[in-house]
C-alpha cells in the first residue's frame, strides 16, 4: 500500500534509516521501484528530504524505525515546521497490543511531535491507510506548507485490506484561502499610489508559493525598493538593482534604515520574527503596513496590520498588478542610494599579511559560482556572512535554518538539495561546530559520489555564541572554544573525499577553483581569524536602528 501510494503521488526517492519495527516496509522496498538512500544519522536523513522538498516544491519523504529513529526525527521535523516545508515522514512503531506498555524502543511519537507537525496520525488498522496516506501529501503540500507524520504499528504492516486510492481529499475544517480578498487589494492598490517611501518586505513564503516573478513585475514597475528575509533570499535577485539585502539583527543598515523610515511596508510571506523586528514597539512606528499571508494565523500576530490580505501570495500579487497604479518614489530612491553608499557591507580587512577572513571566502565563492548554484548552509557566524556576502541569484538556491536555527542541517540539506537538482553545482557553506553534528554523511556523499563543495570556515569556536560573549559578556568566553576539533583535511580523507586546506587568500582561491574543477565530494578547510565578528548587527530587543557597525564606518 505504502509503496503504491508513493507511486501515485509521484515521489522518486526516499530518505531513511531502518530498523525492526519498520522491516516489513523495508522488505516491501527491497523489490520497489523506488530509489531509497540510506543515512547514517535520521537527523541526517530528515534534513536531507528538507532540502530536498525546498528545491523541488514537492514533500520529501522520510522512513524511520520506532522509539530512538522516531525520536532522532524530532529536530529535523522542528525545523521544517518552522520553516514551513511539506515532508511526509513514516514511522514504525511497536506492535498494537505493546503500545503503552513501555515496550522495547516505544516512544509516543505521535504525542511528541504534536507541537511540530501540520498533522500527524497513528494507523489502527490497514484498511485506513490508503486514506491517511492520501491526507497526509495533500495537508503536507497545500496551505501554509508543513510536516505530516504517520505512525504505524508493526503488525499493521502485516494486514491485508482493500486499497483504494483517490488523491482528492476533502477534509472537514480544512480549506486553505488562496485568492485574496477584491476589497483589500484594492486598498493595498490605493495605499501603494499614495506611498512616498514604500519597500516591499518579503520572506519564504515568496519562495513557497513561486511568486518571485510576479515580486520582480510589482518592485520594478512601481519602482519600490526590495527588503528580503533569510528565508526570502533568492526571491529577488542579490544583484538587483531595488534590492537593499536582509533586514533585522545581523542585516544591511540600509535596510534597516528603510523599514524604519517607509511609510509603506509591503509584507509578503513574512512572519515578522523577532530577528527582524528588534522591539516590536519600535518596528515601522511610520509605516502603514499591508500583510499578505496564506495563514491567517500570521496577520497580526507580532505587528498590527493595516491592510491584512489572507491568500497565497504569488495569487495576490498578481491580482495587484492587474490593478496596480504606481505611486511617485524617485526622492525615496535617492535616499536610499545615500545610505547603501555611506553603510557598505562590511568587508574585513584582508592581504598578504593579515589572516583569512570568512568574508572574503564566502565572496569568492559567490564570485566563482554561476546562475545554476544551490547553497545549504548550517547555522551560525557563517550563515550570517553567507546571506550578507553571497548572491543569491534564484529562488529555492539558497537552503538554511532560519526559525529553529539547527546546527548540523546544512550538510544534510546539501545532500538533499544534489539530488534534487543533479545538473547544478552544490555547495555546504558550513562551520567546524555544526559540521561535527552531522559529519558522518561523508559516508554518504562518498559512497554515492555526489558532486559537492564543502566549505568548511573554521575558526576553533561557536562562532556566534562566543560573539555574544565577546559584546554583551565582557569577552567571556565560557566553553565556545572547540578544542578538541579533529584534522577534518584527515577525517575527510579517512572517508574517501578529497580534501584541501587554505589559510591564506591566494590558497583560499585556488581550492575553490579546483573544488569546483573536481568530480565527487570536496571539502576545503578554510583556516579563518579566529575572534572574527559579524557586523552590522543589533542587541536583541533593540531597535533595528539601533545598529552595532563594528567601527566599519
Amino acid at each position: 500500500m505504502i509503496m503504491a501510494a508513493l507511486e501515485k503521488e509521484g515521489v522518486e526517492l526516499v530518505f531513511g534509516f531502518p530498523g525492526g519495527a519498520v522491516l516489513p516496509l523495508y522488505d516491501a522496498l527491497y523489490d520497489a521501484p523506488l530509489k531509497h538512500l540510506l543515512f547514517r544519522h535520521e537527523q541526517a536523513a530528515v534534513h536531507a528530504a528538507d532540502g530536498y522538498a525546498r528545491v523541488t516544491g514537492k514533500p520529501g519523504v522520510v522512513f524511520a524505525t520506532s522509539g530512538p529513529g522516531a525520536t532522532n526525527l524530532v529536530t529535523g521535523i522542528a525545523n521544517a515546521y518552522m520553516d514551513s516545508v511539506p515532508l511526509v515522514l513514516i514511522t514504525g512503531q511497536v506492535a498494537s497490543p505493546f503500545i503503552g506498555t513501555d515496550a522495547f524502543q516505544e516512544a509516543d511519537i505521535t504525542g511528541i511531535t504534536l507541537p511540530i507537525t501540520k498533522h500527524n496520525y497513528l494507523v489502527k488498522s490497514a484498511e485506513d491507510l490508503p486514506g491517511i496516506l492520501a491526507e497526509a501529501f495533500y495537508i503536507a503540500s497545500t496551505g501554509r506548507r508543513g510536516p505530516v507524520l504517520i505512525d504505524i504499528p508493526k503488525d499493521v504492516f502485516d494486514q491485508e485490506a482493500y486499497f483504494n486510492y483517490n488523491k482528492e481529499c476533502h477534509i472537514p475544517g480544512y480549506n486553505p484561502t488562496y485568492t485574496g480578498h477584491a476589497g483589500q487589494i484594492s486598498r493595498a492598490v490605493k495605499a501603494i499610489r499614495d506611498a512616498h517611501r514604500p519597500v516591499i518586505f518579503g520572506g519564504g513564503g515568496l519562495i513557497r508559493s513561486g511568486a518571485s516573478s510576479a515580486l520582480r513585475q510589482l518592485a520594478e514597475e512601481a519602482q519600490i525598493p526590495v527588503i528580503l528575509t533569510l528565508m526570502g533570499l533568492g526571491a529577488y535577485p542579490g544583484d538587483g538593482e531595488l534590492f537593499l539585502g536582509m533586514p533585522g539583527m545581523h542585516g544591511c543598515v540600509t535596510a534597516n534604515y528603510a523599514l524604519t523610515e517607509a511609510d509603506l511596508i509591503i509584507a509578503a510571506g513574512v512572519r515578522f520574527d523577532d530577528r527582524v523586528t528588534g522591539k516590536l514597539e519600535t518596528f515601522a512606528q511610520n509605516a502603514k503596513i499591508i500583510h499578505i499571508d496564506i495563514d491567517p494565523a500570521e496577520i497580526g500576530k507580532n505587528v498590527l496590520i493595516d491592510i491584512p490580505i489572507v491568500g497565497d501570495v504569488r495569487q495576490v500579487l498578481e491580482e495587484l498588478l492587474r490593478k496596480l497604479k504606481p505611486g511617485n518614489t524617485a526622492k525615496w530612491l535617492k535616499q536610499i542610494k545615500t545610505w547603501q553608499n555611506k553603510y557598505p557591507i562590511p568587508t574585513g580587512v584582508t592581504g598578504p599579511d593579515s589572516a583569512l577572513k570568512p568574508q572574503f571566502v564566502i565572496r569568492e565563492l559567490s564570485r566563482l559560482s554561476d546562475d545554476n548554484t544551490l547553497v545549504a548552509t548550517d547555522v551560525g557566524q557563517h550563515q550570517m556572512w553567507c546571506a550578507q556576502h553571497f548572491n543569491v541569484r534564484k529562488p529555492c538556491s539558497f537552503l538554511t535554518s532560519g526559525g529553529l536555527g539547527t546546527m548540523g542541517y546544512g550538510f544534510p540539506a546539501a545532500i538533499g538539495a544534489r539530488l534534487a537538482a543533479p545538473e547544478s553545482r552544490v555547495i555546504c557553506i558550513t562551520g567546524d561546530g555544526s559540521f561535527q553534528m552531522n559529519i558522518q554523511e561523508l559516508a554518504t556523499v562518498v559512497n554515492n559520489r555526489f558532486d559537492m563543495t564543502i566549505a568548511l570556515i573554521n575558526n576553533g569556536y561557536l562562532g556566534m555564541v562566543r560573539q555574544w560573549q565577546d559584546i554583551f559578556f565582557n569577552k567571556r568566553y565560557s566553553h565556545t572554544a572547540l578544542e578538541g576539533s579533529p584534522d577534518f583535511v584527515k577525517v575527510a580523507e579517512a572517508y574517501g573525499a578529497r580534501a584541501i586546506r587554505a589559510v591564506n587568500d591566494k590558497e583560499a582561491t585556488a581550492a575553490v577553483e579546483e573544488a569546483f574543477a573536481t568530480k565527487g565530494p570536496v571539502l576545503i578547510d578554510f583556516i579563518v581569524e579566529p575572534e572574527e565578528n559579524v557586523y552590522p548587527m543589533v542587541a536583541p530587543n533593540r531597535p533595528i536602528n539601533e545598529i552595532i557597525t563594528g567601527g566599519e564606518y
